[in-house]
């Protein structure tokens, strides 16, 4: 009988014992992935993987090791322990390196509160080709559509198991559905392509096959026949599919492994006013059916709510155990590791205060600028948050949207844009990150 992940982490710790470590933690996942691919109303594509992961950290005083194997028999672990010791052994001390205090482990929790896995079975393959047909389906009815250059379908259920020589044990089951469309206008070097997706955690959540396909279609069709903007300073409106790019940059400058590196543009700004005084960035691990939730973090400490940023004003950074030590703070319960990797510091789900006018309220208010839709390429100097990016979008006139551009270069600091942020309300509660479409003004943009 096969072990469960709850099993194997406890035959490596055994194993690390006995190899000699003074102590270890172990993390175990096993899941199972499908995914259908359609082109031209057939199948294209059918994949499905089913396996286990296991990963051992050890610790032989302050020297550590980290290995991992998919193989899962009492031979590997043996020999991954014995390995990862002799490792240890050869490995320069780290000061900070070690294990959570018995008193700082999470103890207590409600995993089916966050309900992280959808009890539904497993779709069957013959659904997700008919969830990914009729996406494609629904593209391909919109006139000016040539092609499809993918439809896909998808699913994925794995379960977490968690423990350490400190006593912590914990595990979690997750699960994903996800459809997706890519959609290509017009022909030859006229062609432009553009995409929508969906991913939620409960099936039964996703939206249609056909609101997917049309809405990848029309985002297509809007991209025909750009022009480029002439260079100069203008306000840009990120849209809400991409305005979470934004407060990416924001929480990688205020990751604490940045900051303790120094490599961040934020790392003095502690205390100091960061966005403007009306928005708060909160994170909050708790929220049911979202892809960042959990009840605890890699290191068996228990997460928590907290604003990041309360009304303007940056209040801490994200930090595991290691990153914490070295700048003489608390940790903020936000390690995550994979079974290959060693804990590093991770935010989970984060939510924007939203505005009170729309999109396109924005829009008409800004006069004469970018509505940014898509984006590719980053210079981002993590020292000084000068932020520089390709673009494409709609080009505003006098309030507006006049037609597509692309081929146009963003440039501006991150620490002045974060400041003059403008959020709308159109932010999509389900996602990770709840962000909505965000106005910068004065950002320099490269055109012709």
């Amino acid at each position: 009988m096969p072990k469960t992940p709850q099993d194997l982490t406890q035959s490596l710790l055994t194993a690390a014992r006995q190899a000699g470590a003074d102590s270890a933690d172990a993390i175990a996942v096993a899941g199972t992935a499908l995914s259908i691919d359609v082109r031209a109303g057939q199948l294209e594509q059918a994949e499905r993987a089913e396996g286990s992961d296991i990963g051992l950290r050890v610790f032989v005083g302050k020297r550590s090791a980290i290995v991992s194997a998919s193989d899962t028999s009492d031979s590997t672990i043996a020999a991954m322990a014995t390995r990862a010791v002799a490792m240890a052994k050869e490995a320069p001390e780290d000061p900070h390196a070690g294990l959570a205090d018995s008193g700082q482990l999470a103890t207590s929790w409600d995993i089916d509160a966050l309900e992280l896995a959808d009890p539904t079975p497993e779709p069957a393959p013959a659904t997700l080709q008919e969830d990914a047909r009729r996406a494609e389906a629904a593209a391909l009815a919109c006139t000016g559509i040539t092609q499809v250059q993918s439809a896909s379908a998808s699913y994925s259920a794995r379960q977490v198991w968690m423990a350490a020589s400190n006593g912590f044990e914990g595990g979690y089951a997750r699960t994903s559905r996800s459809n997706s469309c890519v959609a290509i206008a017009g022909t030859g070097l006229g062609m432009e392509r553009d995409y929508d997706g969906d991913s939620r955690t409960f099936q039964d959540e996703l939206r249609s096959p056909e609101e997917i396909g049309q809405t990848a279609a029309t985002r297509a069709l809007e991209r025909l026949n750009p022009t480029k903007p002439k260079t100069g300073a203008y306000p840009v409106l990120f849209d809400e599919r991409i305005s979470a790019s934004l407060i990416g940059h924001l929480m990688a400058a205020a990751n604490g492994a940045a900051v303790a590196r120094g490599a961040s543009w934020l790392r003095d700004a502690m205390g100091q006013q960061i966005l403007p005084e009306g928005l708060s960035l909160i994170e909050d691990p708790f929220r049911p059916r979202a892809t960042a939730s959990r009840p605890f973090d890699a290191e068996g400490l228990p997460t928590r709510r907290r604003a990041v940023v309360d009304k303007g004003v940056l209040t801490g950074w994200t930090l595991d155990l290691a990153n914490a030590r070295k700048l003489g703070l608390d940790p903020t319960g936000n390690a995550a590791r994979g079974a290959g990797s060693g804990p590093s510091p991770t935010p989970w789900n984060l939510e924007l205060t939203q505005g009170r006018q729309s999109r396109d309220d924005l829009i008409r208010d800004m006069g004469t600028g970018l509505l940014v839709t898509s984006m590719i390429g980053a210079t981002i100097n993590p020292n000084t948050g000068d932020y520089s990016r390709g673009a494409a979008g709609l080009w505003v006139e006098n309030g507006q949207v006049k037609g597509p551009v692309s081929g146009v270069t963003i440039a501006g600091n991150l620490r002045d844009m974060l400041k003059t942020l403008i959020p709308a309300n159109d932010a999509r509660p389900w996602l990770s990150r709840v962000v909505p479409s965000l106005l910068v003004e004065g950002l320099t943009l490269a055109g012709e």
